[in-house]
């Protein structure tokens, strides 16, 4: 590459006239050469029927467009029936990229996904519900475009990454009530109770759940008969992997019920993706039994110039390299563990967030053109006038420099489900 730099500017600096096509071309076969290759493997074990993957390495940012195409992974686990997981499965990625500004290049893109993901989350949740079905789920999913990986999760299942060196990292946060004290504060402040099952003589068993319906997850897609302060607003992060590589295992808690980040990872180093994804599966049936559905993704992501080897099974020695970081960190510790691994030589840290408030996930449009007599819904995505659109940061006070006349706006339905899940109204959704 250094020394493709090189002929261009001594063709330059001799003044030689070089055609717009060679330069345009060189310019593409220079992204083609530093873009990863992508190896993977899936593999599942049904106890239910509500584990749904999805897998999509054909994406385009740009239509028609080979030179824009970007990767995506993603594990749902539904639970009281699998109609959310399978809605979620078929729509969630035309959602996000609706919310996603057209004509923009790939930085812009990637700095804009992040909020897009909020945005999509937000409306499969919504278009589900709309339904009438009681059914939810988790999700856990990953958009890989070159070197940049971008995660969104609600629930349990997760994903990390095994990076060259051996460093392993989380890129997901659990939204068990059990384990999550930030998120058990959320949802007894905006309405609901948390609590163990009472059984016959007052005992209590079992972990922590959210009444009334009785789910131990705090963020999840679907679940209308729990109540929306179950929210469907995804932690986010994005990094950036070093041109060593690394590999991603994302799987449901099938896997993280009978094994650390640890076993898992250890279990499957020096087999390839295909042969590792069965390896981990395998590994929790023999760790716990099939006590659920099992599902595991295996991503490899490596320098097109070299082979697909995993990550080496000794940790070699590695560099720290200085985080770069767009918006401020979740506070809880979990996620602290996870900056301290990350930040380990071997990703820069793009973006990170996973507060449930809208206002702080959607931002400012304090540049929006106003001149155009309509505006969209930052969620929905529908047209509406500037009369009838909504602040996201109107009556908000999570943000001292929101001014609530700015964007981005909501249509009143889409209002109406922000103020439900931060607890200002009552659920609209009664099941019986």
């Amino acid at each position: 590459m250094a020394g493709g730099d090189g002929e261009r500017r001594r063709r330059h600096s001799s003044g030689a006239m070089v055609p717009l096509a060679l330069l345009i071309g060189e310019e593409a076969r220079m992204e083609k050469m530093e873009r990863p290759r992508i190896r993977y493997g899936c593999a599942a074990q049904s106890k239910k029927g509500e584990d749904y993957f999805l897998i999509r390495t054909d994406c385009c940012r740009v239509l028609g467009d080979p030179s824009s195409s970007f990767s995506v992974f993603a594990v749902l686990d539904g639970h009281n029936g699998n109609a959310a997981a399978i809605y979620t499965r078929d729509n969630l990625l035309n959602h996000v990229m609706g919310a996603i500004p057209h004509g923009l290049g790939r930085e812009d893109w990637l700095q804009a996904l992040p909020r897009a993901l909020v945005a999509g989350f937000v409306k499969t949740d919504k278009e589900f519900q709309r339904k009438g079905q009681t059914s939810g789920t988790t999700v856990t999913f990953v958009i890989i475009d070159g070197w940049t990986i971008t995660v969104a999760s609600v629930g349990d299942s997760r994903c990390i990454l095994d990076a060259q060196g051996g460093v392993i990292s989380a890129l997901t946060v659990d939204h068990r009530l059990e384990e999550n004290v930030e998120e058990r504060e959320r949802v007894t402040a905006s309405g609901g109770e948390v609590g163990r099952l009472s059984i016959v003589g007052g005992a209590e068993i079992g972990p922590l759940r959210c009444w009334p319906g009785g789910l131990c997850l705090s963020r999840s897609i679907g679940d209308m008969d729990v109540g929306e302060f179950i929210v469907p607003v995804p932690y986010v992060k994005q990094i950036k992997l070093l041109k060593a590589g690394g590999r991603l295992i994302i799987a449901s808690d099938g896997i993280w019920d009978a094994l650390t980040s640890d076993m898992a990872a250890n279990s499957c180093r020096g087999l390839p993706a295909e042969l590792a994804a069965r390896q981990v599966v395998k590994e929790a049936l023999r760790t716990r039994g099939l006590k659920d559905d099992t599902t595991c993704i295996v991503v490899d992501i490596t320098q097109t110039d070299q082979s697909s080897e995993p990550p080496p099974s000794t940790p070699k020695k590695v560099n720290r390299l200085k985080s770069f970081i767009f918006r401020r960190k979740p506070k809880d510790s979990v996620n602290k563990l996870a900056k301290k691994l990350s930040a380990v030589g071997v990703v820069e840290e793009l973006f990170e967030e996973g507060s449930a408030m809208l206002a702080e996930r959607l931002g400012n449009d304090s540049s929006a053109e106003k001149t155009s007599n309509v505006f969209t819904c930052a969620i929905c995505q529908a047209i509406l006038v500037p009369s009838k659109g909504v602040s996201v940061h109107a009556g908000s006070i999570f943000s001292t420099n929101s001014k609530p006349w700015e964007g981005p706006f909501l249509c009143d339905d889409c209002r109406n489900k922000k103020d439900a899940m931060e607890g200002k109204r009552p659920s609209g959704v009664k099941v019986l």
